[in-house]
Formats: structure tokens, C-alpha cells, sequence
């Protein structure tokens, strides 16, 4: 049987304080807010170290949580190929891993993964879906410590209301949870990079405010072959432009030149149509300063494709 974790109360408080700021703030959460930790019997408690992926506060016997980070553009290629977040998000186990820190396994942070596994503790993964973005998973369990691959296996809870003490998922469990969450780091992934990449501003408009843009796909992610969550799958765009262009009445060339569907342009109905809409005809994306992430070309082809049918 295993022994009460005597650090279970500040656990709770820091599900508590997460589920707070996701009410408050979306499922992806900015390493600026995260920073700022949590308050714990009137004491500031950290959620996790800027400098290292395993974390455990001062005050606690066993590790709190862990964290992936995705770097910066131009640091690494993370637009189009993260392998790393991105490649277990695709497979189909059910669990994620997690890389030891450094190579030597008996290093006091991995130790401190092995300690988690020993003791079942609940612990949060920040999982980064974007340059200083994370979205927090919680409550995980390390169910795995390998150290020929170096890795520890995290399994995902799939219980939704805070206990007085948790345990580890069973198999059947943890394939439920699991897919669950990878839906939704995927979609948080695609949304933050393709955000991050167009600095939240509109590529038609210019709209500055993140909560008027969205991630558009180019092509939906239904198509195996091409909907990927790939930055270069996406476009930021305004709601209004989102719609039109997922209405084909705007459609975007492989050039980068904007078309505007004969329907609209048949359309005098008032400022807002003329002014976001209409004048784009002949306009060019603004694209990303980093070209790793401008638009895919064959998958504007084909979107292009689409929109020339509907318009013929």
C-alpha cells in the first residue's frame, strides 16, 4: 500500500489555481502568467522553473510538475516539424514521453521522476504548444522510468473532479484520456504556432487582437495527406476573413494573391463588405517573417482549386 503523499494539499491547490486561470484565460496558458505561480497558505508557491523541464518547490518532498518547451522561430525548425511534441501527439500509445534531463539517469531531477513513478504522485505536464505557451495536463503519473532510453512514460488521468487522493490510470483508463487530450493539444499547438507565426496579427487585415483571429486551415484537417496541424497548414486570419474563406467567397492563390468570389463582388451592401471584404481583390498576404512558416504552396493550390470551381 502505498504511503500518504504529504504533499497532497498543495497539489490540490495548484489544480485548483490552474483550473482558475484556464476558466479565465483558455486552455493555453502564457509562460507570463504561469510565472507568476500560486498562492499556498498565504505563501507564493511556483508552478514550474523557467530553466528546468522537472520542477519541484522548496517546500515539497516530491516533484510538482513537468515541462516541454518549444523553442523560439530560428532557434530550431519547429514551425513544420517539432518531432519531438508533434510525433507523439501522431502515435498511438497510450501514453506521452518524457526526456530524462541530460544523459545520466541517476541525476537528482530524473531521480525525482523515478521517485513520482514509486509513489504514484499527480503531478502537471506543461505541455509547450507554442513558444512560451503551455497547456497545462493534469493530473499525470509517471508509469514508466527507462534509463537505456532515457525517457520516462507519462500516463494521463482521465478524472475530471479533484479527490482526496488520486492514483495512477489503468490501461483502459489512460487510452480514453489520452486521445482526449491529444485532440486538444493539437488543436492548441496549431492555433498558438500559427498565431505566434503572424505575431496575432490578421494576414489580410492587420487585426492586432488575438481574440478577433483565428488559425484558418488551408485544408481542412480531415485530408490525411495535407490537413496536418502544420503551421504551414494555417493562416491567421480575422473571424470575418476565416469565415469568407472557409465559405470560398475570398480565395487565396499560390502566389499569395488574394481573390475575391464574383458573388461578393456582385454584392453593395454598406461599408464593412466594401472595406474588409471587397477591396482585397488583387491584395497579398501579409506573410510571416520567417519563411519556414508562409503558407504551404501545394496546399494553397489545391484550396485555390476549390474556390476557381465554386466560382466557375
Amino acid at each position: 500500500m502505498l504511503a500518504p503523499d504529504p504533499d497532497l494539499p498543495l497539489r490540490l491547490a495548484a489544480f485548483a489555481r490552474l483550473r482558475a486561470l484556464v476558466q479565465q484565460h483558455g486552455d493555453a496558458l502564457p509562460w507570463s502568467l504561469l510565472k507568476q505561480g500560486f498562492l499556498y497558505q498565504g505563501e507564493p508557491v511556483r508552478f514550474a522553473s523557467a530553466a528546468e523541464g522537472i520542477f519541484k518547490p522548496a517546500r515539497m518532498r516530491g516533484v510538482l510538475s513537468i515541462k516541454s518547451v518549444v523553442p523560439r522561430p530560428g532557434r530550431r525548425a519547429w514551425y513544420a516539424d517539432q518531432r519531438g511534441p508533434d510525433e507523439q501527439l501522431r502515435a498511438r500509445s497510450d501514453v506521452l514521453a518524457y526526456a530524462f534531463k541530460g544523459q545520466d539517469p541517476e541525476d537528482p531531477q530524473n531521480r525525482l521522476l523515478l521517485d513520482a513513478m514509486q509513489r504514484e504522485l499527480p503531478l502537471i505536464y506543461f505541455y509547450g504548444v507554442a513558444p512560451s505557451v503551455y497547456e497545462p495536463v493534469y493530473p499525470v503519473y509517471v508509469v514508466d522510468w527507462s534509463p537505456a532510453t532515457l525517457t520516462a512514460s507519462v500516463a494521463v488521468s482521465a478524472l475530471d473532479a479533484v479527490e482526496d487522493r488520486y492514483a495512477a490510470p489503468e490501461p483502459a483508463s489512460r487510452r480514453y484520456a489520452i486521445r482526449e487530450v491529444r485532440q486538444r493539444l493539437h488543436q492548441a499547438m496549431f492555433r498558438e504556432r500559427v498565431l505566434a507565426a503572424y505575431e496575432e496579427r490578421c494576414a489580410l487585415s492587420g487585426l492586432p487582437e488575438r481574440h478577433l483571429v483565428d488559425a484558418a486551415h488551408i485544408v481542412a484537417d480531415a485530408d490525411e495527406a495535407l490537413g496536418q496541424p502544420d503551421v504551414r497548414n494555417g493562416i491567421c486570419l480575422s473571424k470575418v476573413h476565416h469565415a469568407a474563406f472557409d465559405a470560398h467567397l475570398i480565395g487565396i492563390d499560390p502566389d499569395y494573391r488574394v481573390h475575391v468570389s464574383a458573388q461578393l463582388r456582385r454584392l453593395h451592401d454598406g461599408p464593412l463588405l466594401e472595406q474588409a471584404l471587397k477591396r482585397l481583390e488583387g491584395t497579398t498576404l501579409r506573410l510571416p517573417r520567417h519563411r519556414e512558416a508562409w503558407p504551404d504552396r501545394e496546399r494553397l493550390a489545391v484550396r485555390f482549386a476549390a474556390f476557381r470551381a465554386l466560382a466557375a
